[in-house]
């Protein structure tokens, strides 16, 4: 896609701090990082790291992939933020990657053909994103799209399906053997660079002044009230 020049990719959807430099299945450099709160601080050096462990400079990228949501407000801002003053500092596009896909990819990628599993992040304490998948071959459909859902709203068979993601571990849901054990509730960088690659094709943007991340649940300011 990009004239055999390897893609940067950028995972701060969750906790998880993520970055590569991807040529292919069998050459990337990638580093990751799970630490609440430390996108800000680390994000720079992880990036730093990957493009000198590869022993290119950012001018050889052909591409920035980066994760857009939905997920943590502020870690996708940073994320966004830096893929588009990197991109930009040297005259290359973005790829915006749906974070709940490239999540199913990286899933995917270990499961058997035709598993159905659902994927529910935390949005807040009352409300989680909710999305349900099939594995397709080398890919994915949606069985359920993705939405915002009401806690209470989610009606799982636990005997039956996987789930991963964080927004029900610490719920009180009963959840089985075959579904409690899945806390992954973001993609490595490694597979927001190979969903670019595959998926990504009509979402390279040049024009991304105003590319924004995908939120779906409106970020809502809460006043503090005083006395």
């Amino acid at each position: 896609m990009f004239k055999d020049k390897p893609i940067l990719a950028i995972e701060t959807s969750q906790n998880l701090c993520s970055t590569c430099i991807y040529y292919s299945e069998s050459k990337y450099f990638e580093m990751n990082f799970k630490l609440k709160n430390a996108h800000a601080e680390k994000l720079f050096e992880s990036i730093d790291y990957v493009i000198n462990s590869a022993g290119i400079n950012i001018a050889d990228i052909g591409a920035v992939a980066v994760s857009a949501g939905p997920g943590s407000f502020t870690g996708l801002r940073i994320g966004m933020s830096a893929a588009k003053g990197l991109a930009y500092g040297v005259s290359i596009p973005i790829i915006p990657v749906p974070t709940f896909e490239a999540l199913s990819f990286q899933i995917c990628s270990y499961l058997p053909d035709n598993e159905e599993f659902i994927i529910t992040n935390k949005v807040n304490v009352e409300e989680v994103y909710f999305a349900k998948f099939k594995k397709n071959g080398e890919g994915y459909d949606f069985v359920e799209d993705l939405q915002v859902l009401n806690r209470k709203e989610i009606d799982i068979n636990t005997e039956d399906i996987l789930i991963f993601g964080n927004a029900l571990l610490d719920s009180g849901n009963n959840l089985n053997q075959k579904s409690k054990n899945h806390n992954i509730s973001s993609p490595d960088a490694k597979y927001i660079a190979k969903w670019s690659l595959v998926f990504g094709r009509e979402k390279v943007l040049y024009d991304y002044e105003y590319l924004e991340p995908t939120y779906i649940k409106n970020f809502i300011v809460k006043e503090r009230k005083n006395g």
